[in-house]
């Protein structure tokens, strides 16, 4: 705590620029328009730190006064304030700053404001086990191992960013915990349904943050949601037991996955900050949490809710996870769940791990049995009532033209079986064959089953492939990919009585191949900063066992009445938080390594083969996945705690890469609270040197044409962490077409904590690129790698080449 504070001083007194959130505050005054009244909205405000007049007392007189006076300003005095004044949150740990609600006029005046730097718009985010610890190499009973190296990370913080949490549930109990690291300086607030009995020496600290949420939305429903910490979505306590959970045994869900559930650093520290509500997770109060977090002293923050494609300078997780990070904070964020398209990934700024999903060696096959002998591969978690052995079901198609629709004829509404859409007279006791999209995969099972159907066949489309993911469904049901979903509509229409049933097959392990890039999972490139390669790793997000709290059914809709301990999820969600839970087994082993360090050791010794030592798979194609799948690869912790050579980066270096993003002054103090001269970084070479454990090179799509050779380079700094003298040589794969040139190929480390540099440069030739003959706005994407070995240590890096052809 002590390195903590005088970190945050030093930052005080050398940087001068405070963010301001201003979420638009409903004002009644006539003299606005109705028009004006409608585009009310949130705002992030830099300022510069020193432009506090003094005779305001405290920063929040000031603020209050600030936009008080815009608002006079552009509607005749009347400012019309509710009960509490403008301000909703203050800031004081990751900036200074506030929330507030104003007209966007009022904002324009606030903006001429001596002192103002920057405005950025509040956006409104969304969410995005038994078997994870033993598939990452993670078992209890090694005494040898990371978990026991490390006390399963007793001495670490985990603040999780979600829905709240569930504090009775067995995963977070403190039992044989010691004393709460004295460190911590956070608070366990009591709210609705949560005393502060609630929390323990497991469950150290836990807030709400609601303001911006209400402030947009108008007053809480307390009869639906709880004004405090308490979970009553299940998503946050789902992602903050895989982060942390203690061994609870047994565990299983409806049945399946029975086994020990842990989390990935079970005797981890909690703190839990609740942002996320009915409508949404917002900006304003995302930043509060991040602004309470560090001032309570956590070690990693665990962020599973989606970002918006924004330049970081908009983004409001860029500018809270940058402060958090300088305060030597590791922060790890889903990547989305927008897959399998390209240039889907989200939360990819380079100081914040992003974290893509994968599969386990384990699964839920739930197989489709048609009339005509055909056997079709499914998945689901369903724990109900069977269907009757060795019955076959009438089969009928909900979008086909026989009346399945409630209005009779086919309807796009009834492919979907959406809500009201089916005829119960055409479906009753039949198996209905559901597409996949719009509304939720557990509602349409509903919709089924009030309509009086059998069982459900959720069937993809093309653009959802092949990824299935197993839910907790209502009725029997299950899911399959695109090419089983065609060969059942296909058989419905080639008879007249098509038939079949489910086979429900319980939980499969030693599953191969495993692991698999998840169809969902966000792709790359970065729509912000392509020179930065993103994802960073993926993790385990597939149909994960965790935590889930009472009152809430496990299909996660209100006419599921059923309840368990635990529920089975699928997520980049469930993925970034075992990754956070990683990380703060690492930070107890190197207490010195920085959020960079922690980063590059879980980058540098991920694999990117399965379990039958092939390439890892794509689960929406079915072919080998690449570098904008799964990044760096799959998170291997035992690997991560001994990584060899790590690549460090300073907040300096960050600073850089904003200028070589050709950011201005203005947009870089937005992000960092201070002013930046880019003329040096500028000279010192392009966004992709900044010292990232990956190289992405891009090349215009006519610079190979003709006899031209055209280049890039990368420099890049590692620091020997393996102990003691090394020598490590280069082993390069160059991406096909190109050539990669390493200076040198030799690194001679004297000793443990030395840093050397070498420089990697790829060479596209003329004869070798397809340059010129790309057709007009495609891309060519190739794939290599970087391997820096000495005899003990492997450090992997990969080498994407892209070349993009002009529009």
């Amino acid at each position: 705590m002590l390195h903590y504070r005088s970190s945050k001083q030093e930052m005080m007194e050398n940087h001068h620029c405070m963010v301001l959130i201003l979420s638009v505050l409903f004002l009644s005054s006539p003299a606005i328009s109705s028009s004006e009244k409608a585009r009310r909205r949130t705002y992030i405000v830099c300022v510069d730190g020193e432009a506090k007049p003094s005779v305001f007392p405290t920063h929040a007189h000031w603020y209050e006064a600030a936009v008080s006076a815009a608002e006079a300003d552009t509607i005749n005095g009347d400012t019309g304030w509710t009960s509490g004044g403008p301000l909703i949150h203050t800031y004081s740990s990751i900036f200074y700053g506030f929330s507030a609600r104003m007209t966007p006029s009022a904002v324009a005046a606030l903006s001429t404001t001596a002192g103002i730097v920057a405005v950025l718009p509040e956006q409104v985010r969304r969410l995005d086990t038994t078997r994870s610890p033993q598939f990452l190499g993670l078992k209890s009973s090694d005494s040898s191992g990371l978990l026991a190296e490390t006390d399963f990370g007793s001495d670490l913080v985990i603040g999780v960013i979600d829905t709240g949490i569930w504090p009775e549930h067995r995963s977070f109990s403190d039992s044989g915990l010691g004393p709460i690291p004295a460190k911590w300086g956070g608070s366990c607030v009591a709210g609705t349904g949560f005393l502060t009995t609630a929390c323990n020496r497991k469950l150290i600290g836990a807030r709400y943050f609601s303001g911006g949420y209400e402030a947009t939305s108008g007053r809480m429903n307390e009869t639906t949601e709880l004004r405090s910490a308490r979970d009553t979505d299940g998503h946050g306590t789902h992602t903050a037991s895989i982060a942390a959970g203690r061994y609870v045994y047994p565990a299983s869900t409806l049945g399946y996955a029975h086994g020990v559930a842990a989390g990935m650093a079970p005797k981890a520290r909690l703190a839990i900050y609740k942002v996320c509500w009915a409508a949404g997770c917002f900006d304003s109060d995302i930043l509060a949490a991040f602004d309470a977090a560090v001032a309570d002293g956590v070690n990693v923050v665990s962020l599973s809710v989606g970002g918006v494609v924004v330049p970081y300078y908009l983004d409001a997780i860029a500018v809270g996870s940058f402060a958090a990070a300088e305060a030597g904070i590791f922060v790890s964020a889903s990547a989305g769940n927008g897959g399998p398209g390209g240039l889907t990934v989200t939360n990819v700024a380079p100081w914040l791990t992003t974290v893509g999903a994968g599969s386990m060696d384990r699964s839920f096959p739930a197989d489709v049995r048609l009339g005509n002998g055909r056997v079709l591969p499914g998945v689901s978690v369903y724990g109900g009532p069977p269907l009757k052995n060795g019955l076959m079901y009438p089969l009928i198609y909900a979008g086909s033209p026989n009346g399945a629709s409630s209005g009779g004829g086919e309807g796009y509404s009834a492919s979907l079986c959406l809500e009201g859409s089916l005829s119960p007279s055409a479906v009753k006791g039949k198996i209905v064959v559901c597409d996949r999209g719009v509304n939720s995969r557990a509602a349409k099972g509903e919709v089924v089953r009030k309509a009086g159907g059998a069982g459900m066949i959720l069937a993809n489309g093309v653009f959802d492939g092949e990824g299935l993911v197993a839910d907790c469904h209502v009725l029997p049901g299950t899911a399959v990919g695109a090419t089983a979903g065609d060969e059942i509509r296909k058989y419905i229409a080639s008879t007249s009585s098509p038939t079949g049933t489910i086979l429900f097959r319980g939980t499969l392990l030693g599953v191969r191949p495993a692991p698999i890039v998840a169809s969902f999972s966000s792709r790359g490139p970065s729509p912000q900063s392509p020179q930065i390669l993103k994802p960073d790793v993926i993790a385990p997000g597939l149909n994960i066992l965790a935590a889930w709290p009472e009152g809430i059914g496990p299909a996660g809709i209100p006419s599921d009445h059923r309840r368990t301990e635990f529920n089975i999820l699928s997520g980049t969600s469930m993925a970034c938080p075992h990754v956070s839970g990683l990380a703060a087994l690492l930070k107890a082993a190197h207490p010195d390594w920085s959020p960079a360090a922690i980063r590059s050791a879980l980058m540098t010794t991920a694999y990117i083969k399965d379990n039958e030592g092939k390439p890892m798979l794509d689960e929406a194609t079915g072919n080998a996945s690449g570098v904008f799948d799964s990044g760096n690869g799959h998170v291997d912790p035992r690997r991560a705690m001994d990584p060899g050579l790590i690549y460090d980066i300073a907040p300096m270096d960050y600073i850089n890469f904003l200028c070589n993003l050709n950011y201005t002054s203005e947009n870089i103090k937005a992000i960092t609270r201070r002013g930046a001269d880019c003329r040096g970084a500028k000279r010192a070479g392009h966004a992709g040197n900044l010292n990232y454990p990956s190289f992405s090179a891009l090349f215009d799509g006519g610079a190979g044409s003709g006899k031209k050779r055209v280049s890039t380079h990368f420099l890049r700094t590692v620091t020997n962490v393996g102990g003691g003298a090394a020598v490590y040589r280069a082993e390069v794969l160059a991406p096909e077409g190109s050539r990669v040139e390493v200076e040198p190929m030799e690194l001679k480390f004297r000793r443990t904590g030395q840093k050397l540099s070498f420089l990697l440069r790829v060479v596209l030739e003329a004869a070798e690129g397809e340059g010129g003959n790309l057709p007009a706005g495609s891309s060519s994407v190739r794939g290599g790698e970087i391997v820096w070995k000495d005899g003990q240590h492997s450090v992997r890096s990969p080498i994407v080449v892209t070349i993009q052809a002009s529009l």
